[in-house]
């Protein structure tokens, strides 16, 4: 069993089923969330959250792009401005609900939102595959007419459901805000950032940074964060309580605890589906393996509190 000692340095990912669609729903998720985070945060020293934005980015890209159709003043609005106006109003609910749980247990902390970008490589081979889907569904002549437009735009079938534009998804390669965030973890913050996997950006070579149309995976973009501010720990918190192998099968069995070795078996045995646990459980491999007595633990954030005592969840170690 490994307990978090009162020194170490947390981070938390919440996945986006804790969220819900819409600004009403998720006030109410996340008002339930905190009770758990705060519960964490009162056991550890130093706490960074990081969130999904799934729905949230896609709703927001999907309202410019439709009132843009009817309105001459409305402008479709890309990416990477999506992106930050999801981890502004996803944060803005998540430090709301955090700070009124602190308070309600006397706990003098304090806590804010960084719009986080996150550096990606230009050259990164993800931008000549892309395939996350965004936004809306379309016909084909639809999606031929946008891709003519403008050619940059790719479109592409989804599941027989229609046509969607699809975008890159390349790895993080660095945090560009990890001064601020570092200096305010250090002032007894809790920091709540990376929101949706950050703001992909690339180096303009002269300390600048320009925003491309992409989508990181959340998953990794927290374990780069949890690896850049050195924590000790990663909580994936998501919709099971343990990884399981032989999913959804009568030989279903759930894993307490992996070594590096035993996970990276189970990834290419295809125990984990792709765009699920698959980058939850590489991203736990990533960030143990960068630093010796790291754990990363996959956990259920309704028992999130039992996971930081050992007594839930799938350690990686």
């Amino acid at each position: 069993m490994h307990r978090i000692r009162e020194e170490d340095r947390v981070v938390i990912a919440l996945g986006g089923n804790a969220l819900g669609n819409t600004p009403a729903e998720q006030r109410e998720k996340v008002a339930i969330a905190a009770k758990s985070l705060v519960e964490l945060i009162s056991q550890g020293k130093e706490i960074v959250v990081c969130h999904g934005n799934g729905p949230q980015v896609g709703m927001i890209n999907l309202a410019f792009e439709e009132a843009s159709k009817v309105n001459d003043k409305v402008v479709p609005v890309d990416l990477p401005e999506c992106t930050a106006m999801s981890q502004g109003y996803i944060g803005f609910h998540l430090q709301a609900a955090i700070k009124k749980e602190m308070m309600a247990q006397k706990m003098p902390w304090h806590v804010a939102t960084v719009v986080t970008q996150v550096e990606v490589d230009e050259n990164d081979e993800a931008f000549q595959n892309p395939r996350k889907p965004i936004g809306g569904y379309y016909m084909k002549e639809e999606a031929d007419a946008l891709m003519a437009k403008d050619p940059s735009l790719k479109v592409m079938e989804d599941a027989g459901r229609g046509y969607r534009r699809v975008v890159a998804s390349p790895r993080p390669k660095d945090i560009v805000e990890k001064a601020s965030i570092i200096n305010m973890l250090d002032n007894e913050f809790v920091v709540i950032a990376c929101g949706g996997g950050g703001i992909p950006v690339i180096s303009d070579g002269e300390g600048g940074y320009t925003g491309v149309p992409a989508v990181i995976d959340k998953d990794f973009a927290t374990a780069k964060l949890a690896d850049t501010v050195d924590a000790e720990y990663l909580f994936v918190l998501t919709a099971v309580d343990r990884v399981a192998i032989n999913f959804g099968t009568p030989e279903q069995k759930e894993i307490e605890k992996m070594t590096i070795a035993e996970a990276q078996a189970y990834c290419d045995e295809g125990h984990f589906a792709p765009g699920s646990m698959l980058p939850k459980v590489q991203a736990a491999m990533e960030f143990v393996q960068a630093k010796p007595g790291r754990r990363a633990v996959i956990a259920s954030l309704e028992k999130a509190a039992l996971a930081i005592k050992g007594e839930s969840g799938t350690i990686i170690y």
